[in-house]
C-alpha cells in the first residue's frame, strides 16, 4: 500500500526524506558489519543468494561514473536485479562507492579492495533482525516501488 502524498514527493519533504534514507542506509551498515551480516562482491553475493536468498534483507549494487560504460557490471546487475525482485528482496542503487568503502572499511584482511558493486545485508542467524533503520529502508523501496521506481537510487553525500 502507498501512503505517500504529493507533497511528501516533491519539495523541502522529499530532500529531509532522502537525507533520512541515506542516514539509515549508513546506519544498518555500520550496525550489520559487526554481526557478519554484510556480503560484499558482485561473484561472492550471487553464490550468498544462490545458497539462501531468504536470509537476504537488502540488496545493494554501487556505481561511479566510470562503472555505467561497464557492460558487463550492467549484466551482473540485471541479472542480480531479475533475482532479486523474484525473491522479494529489496534493492537500492547507491552512486558513490567510496563512500561505501568508508562506512565499510573498504580493504579485505589480505589488504586488496573490496569489490564494492554488490552488498547484501543479510539476517544474522541468531535471530530476526529489527532495526528501524532496516524498517525505513524497507518502507522506502516499498513507496518507490508503488511509485513505479523499482530501483531507486541514493546518492551517499562525501563526509
Amino acid at each position: 500500500m502507498c501512503n505517500m502524498t504529493f507533497e511528501e514527493l516533491s519539495g523541502d519533504h522529499s530532500t529531509e526524506r532522502m537525507d533520512s534514507v541515506v542516514r539509515a542506509l549508513e546506519e544498518v551498515l555500520s550496525s550489520a558489519l559487526p554481526q557478519g551480516c554484510i556480503t560484499v562482491g558482485v561473484y561472492e553475493a550471487a553464490k550468498s543468494l544462490n545458497v539462501d536468498p531468504d536470509n537476504v534483507v537488502l540488496c545493494l549494487l554501487a556505481t561511479d561514473e566510470e562503472d555505467v560504460k561497464d557492460v558487463a557490471l550492467q549484466i551482473h546487475f540485471t541479472l542480480i536485479q531479475a533475482f532479486c525482485c523474484e525473491n522479494d528482496i529489496n534493492i537500492l542503487r547507491v552512486n558513490n562507492t567510496r563512500r561505501l568503502a568508508e562506512i565499510l572499511g573498504g580493504q579485505k584482511q589480505g589488504g586488496e579492495p573490496m569489490d564494492l558493486h554488490c552488498i547484501l545485508v543479510t539476517n544474522p542467524h541468531s535471530s530476526a533482525w529489527k532495526d528501524p533503520a532496516l524498517s525505513k529502508l524497507n518502507g522506502f523501496c516499498r513507496e518507490s516501488r508503488c511509485l513505479d521506481q523499482w530501483v531507486p537510487v541514493i546518492n551517499l553525500p562525501e563526509r
